[in-house]
């Protein structure tokens, strides 16, 4: 049986392979910052550069002064672009080491696909059909934690949990309490602004259950909180379900990078683990928070998931 799996695991992994090898691109623009340009193969002048499209041998990239440029290559390998002036982007494909990218480029083809969906007219009709975006009723002004409203599984020793108030809400200070399940608090915390780091390597976090509740409180008002959040740390025989493939990942795109860190996320997306994803897309905002891309990425992982967000103003 672990044999047939493993052909099977493998064959999939090729299949990938062929799919990403045969998209017809050779990037795809995952962030976008300043006035950046492509002239496209056969075009007499350059036109304004998108993020999410796609690049081919034949065109030409031109980066402003202050760029900054994040590419995926069909195989799954991240490149930035920092430095002004034009580009052939069969010279930035060589700069590229696609070799050993066997279960990067599944995860590439797995973001091109979310990238492409999300370029479809009713994207943001069926993420308001399913109520992935909602505002809250008046009565109803609580914080909204964003993970999965079911218990969320954790993969990695630290995940970055933000929140979202409502409307005209001022506070921001905010009191989070972890418990465990047998309701027994194990840490208590003042934050300001509307996130936290949690290190489930802390003594004091460590439970041999690997549950906790976490509760996000207003601190001058603690009657505003959030719900009861449920999060189950995976360990041993559940953790190595993942830990295999995420290891191989790693071994094929190992620079810490922001880029990278978007190609970690779709691992965790895909194997529902989306707290991990989203802290994942958080380091890569961290790391560079002037790409504002980073930021919308983050808000696709939340909308695509159904975790509940208040509106902004002017918003649909």
């Amino acid at each position: 049986m672990r044999k047939f799996v493993s052909i099977a695991i493998t064959t999939m992994l090729v299949f990938a392979v062929g799919i990403a090898n045969g998209q017809g691109y050779t990037f795809r623009v995952l962030a976008n910052k300043g006035q950046n340009k492509v002239k496209k193969e056969g075009a007499t002048t350059a036109v304004s550069l998108k993020t999410g499209a796609t690049l081919s041998d034949g065109d030409e990239l031109i980066a402003s002064q202050g760029a900054y440029i994040g590419l995926m290559h069909k195989s799954g390998k991240t490149l930035e672009v920092r430095t002004p002036g034009t580009k052939k982007v069969s010279d930035l494909a060589k700069m590229v080491n696609t070799k050993s990218a066997s279960v990067s480029s599944r995860y590439a083809t797995f973001l091109a696909n979310k990238m492409n969906e999300k370029e479809k007219p009713n994207y943001r009709a069926r993420l308001n059909a399913t109520g992935a975006v909602s505002r809250a009723l008046a009565g109803d002004e609580q914080i909204q934690v964003l993970i999965p409203s079911q218990e969320a599984k954790v993969l990695g020793s630290k995940a970055i949990l933000n929140w979202d108030t409502p409307e005209g809400m001022e506070e921001n200070t905010f009191v989070v309490t972890v418990k465990n399940i047998f309701d027994e608090e194990i840490m208590k915390e003042e934050v300001t602004g509307n996130s936290i780091e949690l290190d489930f390597a802390q003594e004091k976090m460590k439970n041999e259950e690997g549950l906790y509740i976490i509760k996000v409180a207003a601190k001058e008002n603690m009657d505003v909180t959030s719900s009861d959040i449920g999060i189950k740390k995976l360990a041993g025989a559940e953790a190595a379900e993942y830990q295999e493939g995420l290891s191989t990942l790693k071994s094929e795109v190992d620079e810490e990078s922001p880029l990278n860190k978007v190609i970690y996320a779709s691992f965790y997306e895909e194997n529902g683990l989306i707290v991990d994803a989203l802290t994942a897309i958080e380091e890569a905002i961290q790391m560079n928070p002037e790409v504002e891309d980073f930021k919308i990425l983050k808000k696709d992982i939340i909308e695509r998931n159904g975790i509940k967000i208040y509106k902004e103003e002017g918003e649909e």
